[in-house]
């Protein structure tokens, strides 16, 4: 039953997110991918509408950037995909730069206990990565692993292993103002 209702939660949320577009000219220009001649379009982050006491919290953090990103089968490397979230991500902790994260790392299901805490500490320490290659202060960023011990989704299957492998960014309580 529980689990229903926070499968109930997250698609509430999933369809608030996707409800608005934010505005060009109010907006907030990320980065690109590194590396790249040409990069993508940057991400825009409308901040302009936020109410006060929602501005930099974990809500809007989750409803209107993303807190995840996903990994492939048994790999740490940020995925083309992951990209634009990432860079919301940095557009957002560059407008509220008293956020502190903390970076989980998390793994399916398959393999041992050591081997996935090692493969979820990568994930993490990707995602760190990346965030500070877009100007974001290390000092913002900790890490932890949890391998398979948190798994989002209940089942052994691709669907539920494929969200299991992910990092999620997580706003240190107190860390907003």
């Amino acid at each position: 039953m529980r689990l229903r209702f926070l499968c109930l939660c997250a698609a509430g949320l999933l369809v608030a997110a996707c409800a608005t577009e934010p505005e060009e000219s109010s907006a907030i220009s990320g980065g690109g991918v590194a590396g790249s001649s040409s990069s993508p379009a940057a991400p825009t982050l409308n901040v302009t509408e936020i109410p006060a006491s929602k501005a930099g919290s974990s809500a809007h953090w989750v409803a209107n950037v993303g807190d995840r990103i996903f990994f492939d089968f048994d790999m740490s490397d940020i995925s083309a995909a992951s990209i634009d979230t990432l860079n919301k991500q940095a557009a957002w902790l560059k407008v509220f730069p008293k956020v502190m994260l903390t970076l989980e790392g998390h793994a399916d299901e398959r393999g041992t206990r050591e081997y996935n805490l090692a493969l979820a500490e990568r994930r993490a320490n990707s995602m760190k990565e990346f965030l500070v290659s877009k100007g974001i202060s290390a000092n913002r960023l900790d890490t932890i692993s949890y391998g398979k011990e948190r798994p989002a989704v209940l089942g052994s299957n691709d669907e539920a292993w494929a969200q299991n492998r992910r990092a999620v960014g997580v706003i240190k309580s107190g860390g907003a103002s």
